[in-house]
């Protein structure tokens, strides 16, 4: 029987290798590091060597308290890598906040496939898988001309684990331009480029690859014959446990460095492209509506280092005086795309109140997200943000639904993917549940911000 799992899981900040108790459904140990990203030639890069160093300690170091019954990985989405024929990177793997690919814009737009048929919004430097492959092949040709394979990120550590190429539809169908989601195929952006045949087999997420490399398993200690499961998008592994136990309508907002929203069973909306809205795939292939914004790096901006401490006090005088922000703190994604930030009436003037009116923020523009794809039902937030006591009580003001926060220090993310090795079907865990009674003021709130936004 698999009962613990260890949990690769590589955010766009942050990096961490958990250990899963499924019986449990939580984390009994966990380590982390920083997603460095490398800053020279040939282009701003993800330190993938200090991952695998890191990896390869954390589960030797895992597996000397708990024995590793599989290993399961998720990561952060538009992000790919380039193997030649041996398998190595024929390019080191570029970080998808660089400029770089804005240089081919104009050419790559004559190529891209409509939003019709992918379901992806056109979004600026990497953010779009395809862009990414597109601007690579015209800047290293020689470099492009070896490539044998381009597997994206959650399979690249399973292939380095198993051996074994795969290709999976959660990360292909994450705002890549590569996918096309009601054909449940490659687009025609794939094809038109002659990319098709560099794309291994595409498999399940919970697809078993095949055991733990015979090397791997005598550097961490990790028995090897240890299952390695195919892997999942960040976003798509918070949906899991929630997609195998809930009931639809419901909605899951997944917060680290972005809020992506999710709506299942929701009313029908035709998506807006230009306001960041866009077609995620499940675990299990459907299109799912999503929208997302930079929620956690706007708040990292926002609070420049200082404490998010605040009181019952702060609150109130922010509810009072009117204290809000306007959108959008980061340009170029999300539902406002192209406004920038005001305060008002005036800039909060202490560290406490900003962090309140910077909570209040993020749950309007998660509302905004929420509306955009016709969210109906309750609203499961996963992540840190469900432990922001001001995001979750706003964002259930502002939708007027029921908002349920995982009161598990467990990330949904890791939860997620580690029921990827589970045979059967896990709850997400206990859930605190906010209702909108009771909260007028807030409400008031919510529809200032919104009537400021019609000015």
């Amino acid at each position: 029987m698999t009962r613990y799992v260890a949990v690769i899981d590589i955010g766009k900040t942050n990096a961490k290798v958990a250990l899963v108790d499924l019986e449990l459904t939580r984390e009994m140990a966990v380590r982390t590091r920083p997603n460095t990203v490398l800053p020279g030639a040939p282009y701003p890069h993800f330190d993938t060597d200090a991952l695998w160093d890191f990896i390869l300690e954390s589960l030797s170091v895992l597996n000397r308290g708990y024995q590793v019954d599989a290993i399961s990985v998720t990561t952060h989405g538009a992000t790919a890598a380039l193997l030649d024929a041996r398998g190595d990177l024929a390019l080191p793997v570029l970080d998808y906040e660089h400029s770089g690919p804005d240089a081919a814009a104009a050419a790559y737009a004559a190529v891209r496939p409509p939003f019709e048929e992918t379901g992806s919004p056109r979004l600026p430097g990497g953010l779009n898988l395809g862009a990414q492959i597109f601007w690579l092949s015209k800047t290293f040709p020689d470099e492009l001309a070896h490539v044998a394979s381009i597997v994206t990120y959650p399979q690249y550590w399973t292939w380095r684990l198993s051996g074994v190429l795969a290709g999976e539809v959660t990360s292909l169908g994450c705002h890549t331009d590569l996918w096309n989601p009601a054909a449940r195929d490659y687009s025609s952006l794939v094809d038109g480029h002659g990319w098709r045949a560099l794309m291994p087999p595409i498999r399940p997420a919970r697809d078993r690859l095949g055991p733990l490399l015979p090397d791997i398993a005598r550097k961490t200690g990790v028995a090897a014959g240890t299952s390695i499961f195919c892997g999942i998008h960040d976003s798509n592994a918070s949906l899991l446990p929630h997609l195998l136990s809930r009931s639809q309508p419901f909605a899951v907002v997944s917060s680290g460095t972005w809020v992506v929203s999710m709506a299942m069973g929701g009313n029908k909306v035709t998506l807006d492209a230009a306001r960041d809205t866009l077609i995620n795939v499940d675990a299990s292939g459907d299109p799912v509506p999503s929208a997302r914004f930079m929620g956690g790096r706007e708040f990292e901006v926002l609070m420049t280092g200082h404490s998010a401490h605040w009181t019952d006090a702060d609150v109130e005088r922010v509810l009072a005086q009117g204290t809000m922000l306007l959108p959008a703190v980061l340009q170029g994604s999300g539902p406002f795309p192209d406004r920038q930030s005001k305060w008002l009436p005036v800039e909060p003037p202490t560290p406490a109140e900003r962090a309140v009116a910077a909570s209040f923020y993020l749950a309007l523009m998660t509302a905004t997200c929420l509306d955009l794809i016709g969210a109906a039902g309750p609203t499961i937030v996963e992540g840190p943000l469900a432990a922001n006591r001001l995001f979750v009580g706003m964002l259930a003001a502002a939708t007027g639904r029921p908002v349920l926060a995982s009161a598990m220090t467990t990330t949904g993310t890791t939860i997620g993917a580690a029921l990827l090795a589970s045979a059967t079907g896990h709850d997400a865990g206990p859930m605190v549940t906010f209702d909108p009674a009771g909260l007028e003021q807030w409400e008031r709130c919510a529809a200032a911000w919104r009537n400021e936004l019609r000015r």
